[in-house]
């Protein structure tokens, strides 16, 4: 009697140091305990854990966000894919990989050189200071763009305005972020110093315009 083995290869990247961190998991040693990934430099690590539903939990530390991401998926397409990855839902780039060793060690490699793209030549050690550089990247002004609008249309901006007659806009002065409303004239300044500090508005429940 030959039995299924079912063990995948499961990969992320460093938020840290920028290097590739690459394990073969196993459903046996999996369900037994949460597993810890860590990387060597020691600034991060994703954790994998197999619930009673027989379904797979990975938390992982994300490239862009403060906060890692959360994913669950079938045990059947965990260990059964020839390869599977995961995004950040905010940038859309890939940040963690699962499957056959080849295929997984081709995702992070073709990962590296979009990763390269987006960050304008600059070397993959240097995400740390990346992730925190000023207020010029265009990334901060779609990350807040996108928060106000989404908390527009659930009403959960508040102004001097009745509810629902706010006309929101969103200004970048330096190293803040104003919220303005052009009817009343209510605002909020945010600081956002950095790509790092603009995506804190993604926690945010609702905004008060005074």
């Amino acid at each position: 009697m030959v039995l299924d083995r079912k063990e995948t290869t499961v990969a992320y990247r460093c938020p840290s140091c920028g290097a590739g961190v690459m394990s073969l998991v196993g459903a046996f040693s999996l369900s037994a305990d949460m597993i810890r990934m860590r990387c060597s430099c020691g600034g991060s690590e994703m954790t994998i854990q197999y619930r009673q539903d027989r379904r797979v939990r990975l938390t992982v530390p994300c490239l862009f966000c403060p906060t890692p991401h959360t994913f669950t998926v079938g045990d059947d397409i965990f260990f059964h894919r020839e390869v599977m990855s995961f995004g950040c839902a905010y940038t859309g780039v890939d940040i963690c990989f699962f499957g056959t060793k080849d295929a997984v060690m081709k995702a992070l490699s073709d990962s590296e050189r979009e990763l390269l793209e987006l960050l304008g030549g600059a070397d993959l050690s240097e995400l740390e200071k990346v992730r925190n550089r000023a207020l010029s990247d265009p990334q901060v002004y779609d990350i807040v763009k996108f928060v106000v609008s989404d908390l527009c249309e659930e009403g959960k901006i508040h102004c001097g305005c009745p509810d629902g007659n706010g006309e929101y806009s969103v200004k970048i002065d330096d190293d803040k972020i104003k919220v303005l409303c052009e009817r009343c004239g209510a605002q909020a300044e945010f600081p956002a110093d950095s790509v790092l500090s603009a995506h804190e508005f993604l926690d945010a429940d609702k905004l008060d315009l005074k």
